[in-house]
């Protein structure tokens, strides 16, 4: 896809919304790793159900380690993978006092080092709580950058530096949380909104439906 279409693209993204915002509550940059890492696998909606109380007891690395385990696990149990979800956030939360007195780092590596903080995580928590023009690539991004053809790649990591490498520079900080909404609610997987969608007439894909 060429630039001008590309940035006639975010251009009406950024009118539709000029401030997208990510959908997983959280009250601070913690909260937001912890949310983040709870969500894989899981729906926005319901990660938030479960840290809506969980949050105001521990919405620290030291409260939640104070929490302990099991009281957590009661918190998080209606998300998948929840044990094992569990065990990482105690396992992160120790290392947080430990090595990083407490505070959420804004290294990517640091991030990644963190049990249950892979890639895509980073991303999130530098973008939405540092600002960083980083791209966490899901599933819906993965779908629609292929389908449209807006950031195509043969796995995350090459849709991700197709962002970077593409997406014009003034749209490179919401620009995955503009795809990732668009994915979300009109480009979705099994049968698209295209009739509602506001790129339809720059988008090349050839099953629009009607």
């Amino acid at each position: 896809m060429d630039y001008n279409t590309l940035t006639q693209i975010f251009e009406r993204f950024q009118a539709h919304e000029a401030e997208p915002k990510g959908e997983l509550n959280h009250t601070n940059a913690y909260t937001l790793v912890v949310a983040v890492a709870l969500s894989a696998q899981s729906t926005d909606v319901g990660v938030n159900r479960a840290t809506h109380e969980l949050f105001k007891v521990a919405d620290t690395p030291q409260k939640m380690l104070d929490l302990g385990e099991e009281a957590l696990i009661e918190h998080i149990k209606t998300i998948g993978l929840y044990r094992n979800k569990a065990k990482n956030v105690m396992k992160l939360s120790r290392i947080l006092v430990d090595d990083y007195g407490g505070e959420v780092p804004c290294s990517r590596a640091a991030l990644v080092s963190l049990p249950g903080v892979g890639r895509k995580t980073a991303n999130v928590v530098l973008n939405m709580w540092w600002g960083h023009p980083s791209q966490a690539v899901d599933t819906h991004i993965f779908r629609i950058g292929n389908r449209t053809g807006i950031c195509p790649g043969k796995d995350v990591d090459a849709v991700e530096r197709a962002i970077e490498d593409h997406v014009p520079v003034p749209f490179q900080h919401h620009a995955h949380h503009w795809l990732i909404l668009h994915g979300r609610y009109i480009c979705k997987a099994r049968k698209p909104m295209c009739q509602t969608c506001i790129i339809r007439d720059l988008c090349p894909y050839e099953d629009k439906t009607q």
